[in-house]
């Protein structure tokens, strides 16, 4: 049997003997929008909870258009032209619309990169374009304090703009149970103090902070709040299939159009299951998602709910760009050195997290539960040596030996990686 993994541009085949018992966990068939441009039209003008985008736009002096970062597959190209175009048809000069991305503590995306996220030469020659800083304290306005007293410090930019847009892709995340939305205002333009506080243990340690989970999620409702205090926010939906078309579309006030975008996913990306596996196959979605080590622990996250305890956890990621921040790197050599144990109990007592450290406390996560693997192209030998984890040369020998030591030939295979979250549920079927 040949699953092609999602990994890199290219894929991975993952090939495992016929007398396996291969469970092959992916989405259901999606509806894909058979004439986008309508789509978008009829979005705009029938939104979830405010007026129609011309209504909203009318008498704007001027907008800013958040889009997310090089680590989400948002297919800006076809949403940003007609998107931009209303908001001039509408009365605004181009010249007062900024398009910014919603880095959080990533990295800026310049040059070529810039390109490829915003999708269209058009939009880029037309507005403002700019990356969000999180570590410029004087880009940002605070704004007050959340009830789980996280400072609220949102970009100047967003904040005093006339008309506020985000626009995403809703799919599972494991800190927020939903990307998109309101994740894409904070942390995505966040000072660097409220983007620590928002992944500090104590926060990321709630049981509700996971994957598909949005009611009683901290991260979710700090979220809410911080929306609360900016004032109206407007929201750009959009959820793909898994060859990355566009599935649905929707346009609105923050909250009520980003739930009805998690409603529409939802029976597509949340798998049921009556059974846990030895031994389980992930990916970290491929391209531009595993590009680094450090995204590629989402994957490993978003496979634990069906791998019994003690299993083989494999995973595939191209990490064509390396381990992540040097923030990043030095918080792995803390967890290799520490423990899982004893860096969980060095992280829960502070109110800062350091920077990208939250993403080796979600490995811990995987590390606790069973074996994790991993199968990497492209990380160096002394970025081997901070996953933490066994690498395997290959993944399917990896499979063989996992069967072999456990004595159960089952195994599950999630190609898609953490846009598919399969969800133990022991009556289910």
């Amino acid at each position: 049997m040949r699953i092609v993994m999602r990994y890199g541009k290219e894929g991975f085949p993952l090939d495992l003997p016929d007398d396996l018992d291969v469970t092959v966990i992916r989405k259901k068939a999606m509806p894909v929008l058979s004439d986008v441009r309508a789509a978008l039209e009829a979005a705009f003008a029938n939104p979830v909870g405010s007026r129609s985008l011309q209504e909203e736009a009318k008498g704007c002096r001027n907008a800013c258009i958040l889009i997310c970062d090089i680590t989400r597959p948002v297919p800006n190209g076809i949403v940003l032209p007609p998107l931009v175009r209303s908001l001039i048809e509408a009365g605004i000069s181009p010249d007062s619309i900024t398009v910014l991305v919603a880095t959080g503590l990533h990295r800026p995306n310049e040059g070529e990169e810039l390109r490829e996220i915003v999708g269209d030469d058009w939009v880029l020659k037309t507005v403002n374009v700019a990356n969000h800083f999180a570590r410029n304290a004087e880009d940002h306005v605070t704004l007050g304090i959340t009830s789980d007293n996280i400072e609220a410090s949102i970009d100047h930019r967003f904040v005093h703009a006339d008309l506020r847009i985000a626009v995403g892709l809703v799919e599972p995340h494991f800190m927020a149970g939903y990307s998109g939305g309101r994740k894409i205002v904070a942390p995505g333009v966040a000072h660097e103090k409220t983007i620590r506080t928002f992944h500090s243990a104590r926060i990321l340690e709630n049981c509700k902070a996971v994957n598909c989970v949005i009611d009683g999620n901290p991260l979710h409702g700090a979220q809410l709040e911080i929306i609360g205090m900016i004032g109206k926010c407007l929201a750009v939906n959009t959820v793909i299939d898994e060859e990355r078309r566009l599935s649905f579309v929707n346009f609105g006030e923050i909250e009520a159009s980003h739930l009805e975008a998690v409603a529409f996913v939802r029976p597509y990306a949340e798998v049921p299951m009556n059974k846990r596996f030895r031994t389980v196959v992930t990916s970290s979605a491929g391209y531009p998602l595993d590009k680094t080590y450090y995204q590629t622990v989402k994957g490993m996250v978003g496979a634990l709910e069906i791998l019994e305890p003690g299993g083989t956890l494999i995973t595939v990621s191209s990490c064509s760009e390396g381990i992540g921040s040097a923030e990043y790197a030095e918080s792995q050599r803390n967890l290799i050195r520490l423990g899982p144990e004893k860096f969980l109990q060095e992280i829960m007592p502070k109110r800062y997290a350091a920077i990208d450290e939250w993403q080796s406390e979600m490995q811990v996560k995987a590390m606790k539960k069973g074996k994790v693997c991993l199968h990497v192209g492209g990380l160096s030998k002394d970025q081997r040596a901070l996953t933490g984890v066994a690498l395997v040369e290959s993944p399917a020998a990896a499979v063989l030996e996992s069967v072999k030591a456990s004595g159960d030939r089952r195994v599950a295979v999630i190609p898609e990686g953490p846009y598919v979250i399969p969800l133990y549920v022991p009556d289910h079927g």
